[in-house]
């Protein structure tokens, strides 16, 4: 699952723009897929059947898109502004390289020595930022990008340390290729796994996705915020790496099912698979969406903690990338043996 979860990262797929992610992802689901579809939004939905038949199959989710750029206008100069295609705090995008397609470029912002002593106190905002892609003219950045592109950070993918991996676009990569792993075993009971789009935009295709397939119940795995880092209160560290699998009882737009939660708990617990839940209630997933579709769906999470989430550096831990995807097939398995 590492060298899929690897060349997902690679590809470039912002909220909006997730066509190369999604053509990837049905080339390798085809294979395995009873039924696949894309929907107007672009969400990619594969069924496969299992052992056992429900009267409606689970529901497996995971979102295509990553945060990234979009381009505003273009300066005389040829310097790119821009707004951020999901939620990205400017002080991380400072100085980091991006890319547009093959069109490279920084962002850059006005340089310390030039800035007043008002400025220095406060944090750069978005209008204050642009991106050099190394052209004096907007006749020039025309030839090469237009207004209304996609970009997104360029981030090499690397493992350092004692089993962590940095790469962009973490989120939520991983819970593809979880979704993929998991397709190619056969099922133990009928499933649709989607891949949805404009998560980081506000959830969008999880709410067309769901109405479509109108599921009694969804697992959605993801990418979480993990604040593990030193001088932060742990009360406030939300979740941290290498301890396992987060299992989220309440986030910001969902409060899940208790019943599945529970039956993820004892999952973990029978199986010995390292788990824990986060510590503070913040953020959201496609589960926001999905819990409230038509009648409603009895919904539950699983996550990667991931430091530095929504940047070209995210860090999750090897060991919590192990312990999720175990713990989902854990619980396929118990939603499988309860029923008939």
């Amino acid at each position: 699952m590492l060298d899929l979860l690897k060349t997902l990262c690679c590809m470039d797929g912002p909220s909006g723009a997730e066509d190369v992610v999604r053509e990837f992802i049905r080339s390798h689901a085809a294979h395995f897929a009873d039924d696949i579809r894309t929907d107007a939004m672009g969400n990619l939905m594969v069924f496969r059947k299992g052992i056992k038949h429900p009267a409606k199959p689970v529901m497996l989710c995971a979102h295509m898109d990553e945060v990234g750029f979009i381009i505003k206008r273009i300066t005389n100069e040829g310097m790119l502004k821009f707004g951020f295609t999901g939620g990205v705090d400017p002080r991380v995008a400072l100085g980091r390289a991006v890319r547009f397609g093959q069109v490279k470029g920084i962002v850059g912002i006005k340089a310390v020595h030039l800035t007043t002593a008002s400025e220095r106190e406060h944090m750069p905002k978005t209008k204050d930022l642009y991106i050099d892609i190394g052209v004096t003219s907007k006749d020039e950045a025309l030839a090469k990008v237009q207004p209304g592109d996609y970009g997104t950070f360029d981030s090499d993918i690397v493992e350092f340390g004692d089993g962590l991996l940095k790469a962009k676009a973490i989120d939520d990569r991983f819970g593809c290729a979880v979704l993929l792993a998991l397709l190619r075993d056969k099922p133990l009971l009928d499933t649709w796994f989607v891949f949805t789009v404009q998560e980081e935009a506000g959830l969008r295709g999880a709410a067309t996705a769901a109405f479509a397939l109108r599921p009694d119940l969804c697992l959605v795995v993801e990418g979480t915020t993990a604040a593990d880092l030193a001088e932060v209160p742990p009360h406030k560290q939300v979740c941290a790496l290498g301890k396992g699998a987060v299992i989220p009882f309440m986030d910001g737009r969902t409060i899940y099912d208790e019943g599945l939660f529970d039956m993820l708990r004892q999952a973990a617990e029978t199986q010995d698979i390292p788990w824990q839940t986060k510590h503070m209630i913040a953020g959201g997933t496609d589960a926001g969406r999905i819990h409230m579709a038509c009648a409603g769906a009895r919904t539950v999470g699983l996550a990667v903690p991931v430091r530095y989430i929504h940047s070209p550096v995210s860090t999750a831990a090897l060991s919590d990338m192990r312990d999720v995807y175990a713990l989902a097939r854990a619980f396929l398995e118990g939603i499988a043996q309860s029923i008939e």
